[in-house]
């Protein structure tokens, strides 16, 4: 149905009154009131209709889904570098990274009625660029079905493994969207020294730059502010993310209002994935200064973690429930983080369901969004630009 035009009739946006939601190629062209079902048209059958879903933050590289079943063996008390090693002494036995596992996260992505995402992607020492092969070989074998944005991730550290830096500048020319960094202050030991290498390939390369960071404190809050000073320095205003920054919901509040004022002012977006046992977020005070924020999932079945099966509107739920969330407006606001919100990171305008957005629409059979957000029922039906790619949570690709 790509190149054709047709309604996808008797749907809710939003869980509003229903319409026909007219497609013409991979876009929307607009929207009318519910008539009739032509010949060639689709019968939404009076389901709610949302835009398709955005992980902003996933590691489809490190997952081993698809294959048996891998028992956690690391420390119930883990710590970032603790992961980090046992990873690395545990990944080629099982394969990781792999084709076919980064291909089965995206369809699985696809069957929870994600229609774009951005990944972190190792790119250290033992492993090269073969993550970002492995990824860019799995993005071909689904086509257009969902849009990938990559970020070449140093997972392992930057200087204080010699030649991850160059690794990082070949990822980029290589075609990596984005470049990435992992709390300098304390896996590297010298935070200005990494921005500084960082910086300098994301403007030689014309890349993005999206930065984990763990770190508590004053540490926390001086990477924040290194962070956003050196993206206004580079001229990178809209380009720079922040993922994870769990110290922000633990700072005074007119502390919270002091980065989120200069998150503004440095076009400095952030992805969080509302993980358990952290502290809510000031997004309420992100959204009135209209700093991007997205959900994601993090990684799914790896080795860092067993659990995560790439639903979206879970990970929405779970900020909800996080967030401290009940009334019918903040859960609506939760599950546009999770759509509508997640534009930024993908590079589009608009993701919605109006005239001009890509044709990204998933339907659920549900009384309204509370009630979709509360239940996560399954997606009846996924179209990504167009083109119907799920049903029934049967994947299409």
């Amino acid at each position: 149905m790509k190149d054709k035009s047709y309604a996808l009739s008797n749907v809710r946006p939003w869980g509003a009154d229903p319409v026909d939601i007219l497609i013409e190629g991979d876009r929307i062209a607009g929207v009318r009131p519910t008539t009739r079902t032509d010949a060639g048209d689709v019968d939404g059958g009076g389901l709610l209709a949302m835009p398709g879903f955005v992980n902003t933050h996933a590691h489809i590289d490190k997952s081993w889904w698809g294959k048996p079943w891998v028992g956690y063996t690391y420390s119930d008390r883990p710590t970032v570098e603790g992961w980090i090693a046992n990873e690395r002494a545990q990944r080629d036995k099982y394969g990781v990274p792999n084709v076919a596992s980064s291909a089965a996260v995206l369809r699985q992505f696809i069957r929870n009625g994600t229609t774009a995402t951005r990944t972190h992607i190792d790119v250290d020492l033992g492993v090269g660029l073969r993550g970002l092969e492995c990824v860019e070989a799995a993005k071909a074998e689904l086509g257009d079905a969902i849009q990938v944005e990559t970020v070449a991730f140093p997972q392992d550290g930057v200087l204080r493994r010699p030649g991850v830096m160059q690794l990082l500048d070949e990822a980029a020319k290589a075609g990596a969207d984005n470049i990435g960094g992992l709390d300098p202050g304390t896996i590297d030991g010298n935070v200005e020294a990494v921005l500084d290498g960082l910086f300098d390939i994301a403007v030689k390369r014309d890349v993005g730059l999206d930065f984990h960071l763990h770190e508590f404190g004053s540490l926390g809050v001086y990477e924040f502010r290194q962070v956003m000073r050196r993206t206004i320095d580079a001229g990178l205003q809209g380009r720079v993310t922040i993922s994870h920054g769990f110290v922000l919901g633990t700072l005074p509040q007119n502390v919270q209002e002091e980065i989120v004022e200069k998150l503004a002012e440095a076009g400095v977006s952030w992805t969080t994935v509302a993980m358990g046992g952290t502290a809510p977020l000031p997004w309420q005070q992100m959204r009135q200064r209209s700093v991007p924020l997205g959900l994601g999932t993090d990684g799914i079945r790896d080795l860092w973690s067993p659990f995560g099966d790439g639903d979206m509107l879970r990970v929405a739920h779970q900020f909800a429930r996080l967030s401290g969330l009940r009334h019918d407006d903040k859960l609506l606001a939760a599950v546009e983080l999770a759509t509508k919100g997640g534009a930024h990171f993908v590079g589009r305008d608009v993701h919605d369901l109006v005239a001009g957005s890509r044709a990204d629409i998933v339907l659920v059979d549900a009384e309204n969004v509370s009630d979709a957000l509360i239940r996560c029922p399954p997606r009846k039906l996924v179209i990504s630009g167009g083109r119907i790619i799920a049903r029934d949570g049967d994947v299409l690709v």
